[in-house]
């Protein structure tokens, strides 16, 4: 099955090999030619059809513009500006350098939650064996489930692929934004520790692509359209409107992001700064590394959460199922003691 986006590795491999091969003065026919090879039937599809597209003198971004959606918005823009300023490989090893850094947190993210999720599998095989042990011994049933044997396992693992499928299917629903679901992001703010780092990372992201783009030579209008693309959250793409209108009415970066009414106060404030300090490039540029900094412990601040929620969750299941295996027990005792 074809996917309908390019991954975020494919995106920075072919932004490193495009971008340096055009800096040694490689052949454009060529390296499309060489692309055609790599990743998924759709990426080489569409780097087949660029290739012919090229062979009639067709931009690069003209030709990537009609794969949509396949190819990020970001790096048709890059390529667009580094075509009118004739700083293409520039822009895309910048870019390339750019979807490492979102590579980098996604990775430590993922890694970080590979012990919680351990524990969770070994809490939920512990059960299961208990439960299949019961059947094999013909034991009470001393969870008071009705599970034991195999039928009793292969309900338990068919109950927790339910819950599973429909913890997948919320967090699908969120991403996709249906019902306008992500208008609770502010909710989620709102909770002590995992809100605050959730909002680090995704303003990490914002500052990166914002300061790529100004760097790269677009308008601060596109650069900001584009800052809010790169968070993957219809809730901030909303407020491009505003920002536009802002800009346009004389309005400093600064002030584009206060008319959102979306950013926090802190975050406004140090836009403000750096403005102050240099352009808008360079300004933003060095607050997208302090954001950096902060993401990264973000995200050992979310997998401590995960890894706490986890721990407790499978604390809390173990010693709810010795209670009720110690009371079930303690009950069959008291009965035997009864005077017949």
């Amino acid at each position: 099955m074809f996917s309908r986006r390019m991954k975020l590795s494919a995106a920075s491999g072919f932004c490193y090999r495009f971008g340096t091969g055009l800096k040694a003065g490689a052949d454009l026919l060529a390296m499309l030619q060489s692309e055609g090879g790599y990743g998924p039937p759709r990426q080489r599809a569409a780097m087949m059809s660029i290739r012919e597209a090229a062979k009639h003198g067709e931009l690069l971004s003209e030709s990537m513009k009609r794969e949509e959606p396949f190819f990020p918005p970001l790096l048709i823009s890059m390529i667009r500006v580094g075509e009118a300023t004739g700083r293409l490989e520039r822009a895309l090893l910048s870019l390339a350098e750019h979807y490492k850094h979102r590579l980098a947190l996604r990775q430590k993210f993922i890694s970080s939650l590979a012990w919680p999720g351990i524990q969770l599998i070994l809490a939920v095989l512990v059960v299961s064996l208990f439960i299949w042990l019961m059947g094999q011994f013909n034991m009470a049933d001393m969870l008071g489930f009705g599970l034991t044997g195999t039928s009793g396992v292969l309900k338990l693992w068919s109950y927790l692929f339910v819950f599973t499928l429909l913890v997948g299917a919320a967090i699908w629903a969120f991403m996709r934004n249906v019902g306008g679901v992500q208008n609770l992001i502010p909710l989620l703010y709102m909770i002590p520790v995992f809100g605050p780092a959730l909002q680090t990372i995704t303003l990490s992201r914002f500052c990166w692509t914002l300061s790529l783009s100004l760097d790269a030579g677009l308008d601060p209008i596109r650069s900001i359209y584009l800052a809010l693309e790169s968070t993957d959250s219809d809730y901030y793409k909303s407020v491009g409107k505003e920002a536009e209108d802002a800009i346009l009415g004389g309005d400093s970066l600064s002030g584009a992001l206060k008319a959102t009414r979306l950013f926090p106060d802190e975050f406004i404030t140090r836009v403000e700064i750096s403005e102050l300090s240099g352009t808008d490039a360079e300004s933003i540029d060095m607050l997208a590394q302090e954001y950096d900094e902060k993401a990264k412990r973000a995200v050992g601040t979310l997998s401590g959460v995960a890894t706490g929620i986890v721990w407790l969750g499978t604390m809390g299941v173990l010693i709810f199922l010795i209670l009720r295996i110690a009371m079930s027990i303690g009950g069959a005792y008291s009965d035997a003691l009864q005077p017949i």
